[in-house]
């Protein structure tokens, strides 16, 4: 684990490292900016920027046929564009690991994030993903740990919820003052 921080965000890059996920796709998202830009200083990893969330599920099927693994980082509003993609690594049995911020939870301000966040377990559960979740930051590193080996070992899918209280809420008052 990195010793320079005790941010949970780095424990997920170590794991990541320590388990050979050399493919990081995303959706640009705050929750998982200090991840994105870790991974993207690591030479060893290929980060790609998606427009919408079911590519990355094909681009990590492709990962995976050719060697290598991968992870998808989403927010959980970006589920709902995933569901048709996720019948691939599914009927196929190819290991697929998505870590997922949580919006819709403690705290949220915005309505329309609130109904996929409430879904979004169940959307996952009714496309045969394993649903894994971390709501503090102690249990992160061992979640995506456990995540990552079901997956790769079993060749499984799994998604690692990161509680929205985990990643912190937005200020509704101070976002709309700065309107």
């Amino acid at each position: 684990m990195t010793d320079s921080t005790n941010d949970w965000r780095m424990e997920i890059y170590d794991c990541l490292r320590e388990h050979d996920i050399e493919q990081v796709c995303h959706v640009p998202d705050a929750g998982h900016a200090a991840l994105i830009r870790a991974c993207e200083a690591d030479n060893s990893m290929t980060v790609i920027g998606l427009t919408s969330e079911q590519d990355g599920v094909g681009v990590l099927t492709g990962a995976w046929l050719g060697g290598q693994r991968g992870v998808l980082l989403m927010q959980s509003s970006g589920v709902g564009n995933t569901i048709n993609a996720l019948a691939m690594p599914n009927a196929c049995r190819i290991p697929f690991v998505t870590i997922v911020s949580m919006r819709g939870e403690w705290g949220e301000f915005v309505p329309w994030q609130i109904p996929m966040g409430q879904a979004t377990p169940d959307v996952f559960n009714a496309m045969g993903v394993t649903v894994y979740r971390a709501d503090n930051a102690d249990e992160v590193a061992e979640t995506v740990t456990a995540a990552i080996r079901l997956a790769f070992d079993g060749n499984q899918q799994v998604a690692v919820l990161l509680a929205q209280r985990l990643i912190g809420t937005k200020d509704f008052r101070a976002a709309r003052r700065t309107l």
